[in-house]
């Protein structure tokens, strides 16, 4: 019964999204434009950042990038379907509270995983190369942590009711996250103060692994962090995500 509620939110969420993909063209535009416009800059630098391949190095960050930006801006679609009523009907219906959150998580992942993969076969194209294996990891790595994100999402959208609250609360989180987890640049190459704050930042550890495991290091330190790290912040974000969503719709 559980799975069979998620599915059917699941299936509804996708066809609206399908009727308007203008999220999914506008969360995969970012990424791109800077894989087109930054990435050259970054292969006459790739030898200095302690990289054989430029793009081995800038990907991961991309990948990241899109999981978080793209995920996190998921709960705008929840403020619009609680102002049309949508929620509201939901309540009433004996679908499990758990369900109603993980079908719209379900097709936020699905999304990602789509935008993930037109990022890494255009990524080809301008000379990406390295461990086949290792980039699938690395893109559930960032399928997890996108899940994460949704459901932080939606519980934030769910609370604040307010696309006027909601826009500078994620604004103020994502940008010093964009900036202390090596997103565009590693932080080695930064101040010794400034890689000491971005050591407090998870995501630093995620973007860092998938570095690794995008040139075909699987068993390190830093893929076990990263894989750490991910799961710590997938549970945490399904279990905010989750009690808020039943507490709202008790």
């Amino acid at each position: 019964m559980f799975w069979r509620d998620t599915f059917i939110v699941f299936r509804r969420q996708l066809r609206l999204a399908l009727r308007n993909p203008a999220w999914v063209i506008i969360g995969l535009v970012q990424p791109i434009l800077y894989l087109c416009l930054f990435g050259p800059l970054l292969e006459p630098l790739a030898g200095t950042l302690g990289a054989e391949n430029a793009y081995t190095l800038f990907v991961p960050g991309l990948l990241v990038q899109l999981g978080l930006f793209g995920a996190l801006f998921a709960g705008f679609g929840l403020i619009a379907e609680w102002r049309a009523g949508v929620i509201e009907a939901e309540r009433v219906t004996p679908a499990s509270r758990t369900a109603l959150l993980l079908g719209r998580i379900l097709r936020d992942v699905l999304q990602l995983f789509v935008q993930g993969l037109v990022l890494v076969g255009l990524a080809f194209a301008f000379g990406l190369t390295g461990s086949i294996p290792g980039m699938v990891v690395g893109l559930l790595l960032t399928v997890l942590l996108g899940a994460a994100c949704a459901a932080a999402s939606n519980a934030l959208a769910l609370t604040t009711k307010s696309e006027d609250v909601m826009a500078p609360v994620i604004n103020s989180i994502a940008l010093p996250v964009l900036l202390l987890s090596g997103i565009l640049l590693p932080m080695t190459i930064g101040p010794e103060w400034l890689q000491v704050v971005s050591d407090f930042m998870p995501t630093k550890y995620i973007v860092n692994a998938i570095r690794e495991l995008f040139v075909g290091n699987v068993f390190t330190i830093t893929t076990m962090w990263g894989v750490v790290w991910t799961v710590v912040l997938f549970a945490l974000g399904l279990w905010v995500g989750t009690r808020t969503f039943r507490k709202e719709n008790a």
